[in-house]
């Protein structure tokens, strides 16, 4: 059965949504306060899905927007913008259209950064597939000085434990798990996989996030932690990593593994965003904590402003099918 670009059924409205500055944090606060987060009663974070959008509107153009009932102010670029996708590495149909409507969307709204959240080879992770599987389908990006940031996935490891991904230029990884940052991010990836070195890793994860004065706080990595896909909830990821986001502000985790799309609320103080759907796809469900989910051949989009980010997931169809935004934290 092919699963490509189909959408999980759901109600759709057709009002644009935009959101971007001028209100400051508390405004945002107050004005989106039926956006409080179900897990923690904190409102760092709101969704606003049932998109229908055509991203070749300009996000910069509008003076306000309504949207669910709530009127918000608008008019400025953000400070810095990326791509996110994952499970790419086929080097099959469905990837080379992921990555042509990233390349259209690039044009529009140019960006210089991809996180690309493991499974970056298929089946095997063998390096000598790489020109098939990454650099002819996003030669476009790349001739542009787009950047790829990547990390290891479970198919990634299973030649030589992934360590020629690790040293390929392409994927600029300084390590299984590395830091980097990009005005105003700080972005951290890890190696979540069974054999990753937790010992190291752990004391590593929290000593950067310690001593980071970035306003906004990044993670990615493979796995997923809340799923209402294939592999469902991690429950060794999250005894393991979400103390440390909640304890140091951690404002989105980034994953693949669980080939669809899927947003989370806030889960204290995190959301939780899946963009496994870089070339194939599988169904899923909506649980208690999903903002928006979609069985679509997709990536997403993050425009990073002051005070909040814009999320939004887009597929082959240069279609805008999900938009959420996520608040800073005024504490952590």
């Amino acid at each position: 059965m092919n699963h490509y670009d189909q959408q999980q059924p759901m109600s759709l409205n057709r009002r644009q949504f935009l959101i971007l500055g001028g209100l400051g944090s508390l405004g945002l606060l107050v004005a989106n306060k039926v956006g409080l987060d179900r897990f923690t009663g904190s409102p760092w974070s709101s969704q606003v899905n049932n998109i229908n959008n055509i991203f070749t509107t300009s996000q910069e153009s509008s003076s306000s927007i309504t949207s669910d009932g709530q009127t918000i102010a608008a008019t400025e670029s953000p400070m810095f913008r990326f791509v996110a996708v994952a499970d790419t590495g086929t080097g099959g149909s469905g990837q080379y259209r992921v990555a042509a409507a990233m390349t259209r969307y690039h044009r529009q709204y140019p960006f210089d950064l991809v996180i690309l959240a493991g499974d970056n080879i298929y089946n095997n992770g063998e390096i000598e597939k790489i020109n098939a599987v990454f650099e002819k389908p996003y030669k476009p990006l790349l001739d542009q000085g787009v950047q790829f940031r990547a990390c290891l996935g479970n198919h990634d490891i299973r030649t030589a434990n992934g360590d020629p991904q690790v040293r390929y230029p392409g994927f600029n990884m300084t390590g299984r798990y590395y830091t980097f940052a990009r005005d105003p991010v700080q972005f951290f990836a890890l190696d979540t996989n069974t054999n990753a070195d937790w010992e190291a890793q752990q004391p590593w994860l929290e000593r950067e996030l310690s001593q980071s004065t970035a306003r906004w706080k990044i993670v990615f990595g493979h796995h997923q932690i809340y799923s209402s896909g294939h592999y469902g909830l991690n429950e060794g990821l999250i005894k393991r990593l979400t103390p440390v986001f909640r304890k140091y502000g951690v404002q989105l985790y980034i994953n693949g593994h669980d080939h669809h799309y899927e947003r989370s609320q806030p889960i204290d103080g995190t959301t939780y965003l899946i963009c496994g759907a870089g070339a194939g796809t599988r169904p899923v469900g909506h649980s208690t904590w999903t903002a928006y989910s979609a069985q679509t051949l997709s990536f997403a989009a993050i425009a990073v402003y002051p005070d909040y980010l814009l999320i939004q997931g887009i597929g082959t169809r240069n279609q805008i099918f999900d938009q959420g935004i996520v608040y800073r934290s005024l504490v952590g």
